[in-house]
């Protein structure tokens, strides 16, 4: 059945340039396919297809492959051999995994679609599609996002709505062509300092997550469209401090000094923190204080900010402010605080 729709389907013999056999029932892809050399596109979606056939790495200069809509379980690895492929389309299959090798030979791919499929994760081979400008995985299981995804200079968008996903990695500064964001109806309870360094991105959806207050710089960042409904933001209630003093450590005591000292340019600790990694270790997640500007170590209070998005974004209807944190060392300090700066907890380490 499957050969006799593909013969009709060829018209050209060995000039054909485009295939197209959408819903035909068909269970495979016929051998026969290895007869195209010039073929161009392969349209096969809406069918029962469960595996792709060895003979399609003949198919050298194939630019666009569709198989939605069928039953593959896996990227099939012998996409590699498909080096002119620009356009992969396997979205709405029982795909739970890449297979090795399948994305080794895709370096002119500038679109995969991989929506409603079963991936619970994404490989690091991910990384080695190089061209990659829009990646699109909705839909599906994944509990992450690896780094080397981070790394697609060319990506320009990236759709992952429902999946699992707890956190945004701290890589995704690297994703400086970046455009489009849409991870909404995730897990994700927050986004990373780095992730402000996007400067090209214009369209960031994270409804339906669980963040309740954005990074520093957040508001600065040139987005069009800001969606973020269905989350915890922090609200505009004050709370107030009910301890007056605190009793610092000693170690608190010790790096406040010595992170004075080094503000101070002193020549003997610094000469002496060259020769200590640990300690140099200990104090390198120092913090200032937003009303003082003294080092610390120690928040002795997490404060919210509440600032107004820029008129230039097109938000969430419900969206009034923007909750941004804000790091308080000390009671004196949380009295002479701004007054839109509310406490959102006590003595926590940074």
């Amino acid at each position: 059945m499957a050969e006799k729709l593909f013969a009709r389907a060829v018209k050209g013999g060995k000039n054909t340039k485009i295939v197209t056999l959408n819903g035909k029932k068909m269970t495979q892809i016929p051998p026969t396919v290895g007869q195209l050399p010039g073929l161009k596109t392969l349209d096969l979606q809406n069918n029962l297809i469960p595996t792709v056939c060895s003979q399609v790495n003949t198919l050298t200069q194939l630019t666009a492959l569709n198989l939605g809509n069928n039953l593959l379980e896996e990227v099939p690895e012998e996409m590699k051999y498909l080096t002119s492929l620009k356009m992969l389309h396997l979205f709405g299959n029982q795909i739970h995994r890449f297979a090795p090798g399948a994305c080794d030979g895709l370096q002119n791919l500038t679109l995969l679609n991989l929506n409603n499929n079963q991936l619970t994760r994404i490989p690091e081979e991910i990384g080695r599609l190089k061209s990659l400008r829009y990646l699109s995985i909705n839909h599906n299981q994944l509990a992450s996002i690896p780094r080397e995804l981070c790394f697609l200079r060319k990506l320009s968008e990236l759709h992952l709505n429902y999946n699992q996903l707890i956190c945004i990695p701290k890589e995704i500064k690297f994703l400086k062509m970046l455009r489009k964001l849409l991870v909404a109806r995730n897990n994700i309870e927050v986004l990373p300092e780095e992730f402000c360094d996007l400067r090209n991105l214009r369209i960031l959806d994270i409804a339906g997550n669980v963040i309740q207050i954005f990074p520093p710089g957040f508001q600065d960042l040139k987005l069009k469209e800001f969606y973020c409904e269905g989350n915890p933001l922090f609200l505009k209630q004050p709370v107030q401090a009910v301890k007056q003093n605190i009793v610092w450590s000693l170690q608190e005591i010790t790096s406040r000094f010595i992170l004075a000292q080094l503000a101070e340019q002193n020549p003997l600790l610094t000469e002496a923190l060259a020769r200590s990694p640990r300690a140099r270790g200990a104090l390198a997640g120092a913090g200032r204080c937003a009303v003082c500007g003294e080092p610390f170590l120690t928040v002795w209070m997490d404060c919210v900010q509440f600032v107004s998005p820029p008129q230039s974004w097109k938000t969430s209807k419900n969206l009034q402010l923007l909750p941004l944190p804000v790091f308080i060392c000390s009671y004196k300090c949380f009295n002479q605080r701004d007054p839109n700066w509310f406490g959102i907890a006590q003595v926590q380490s940074r």
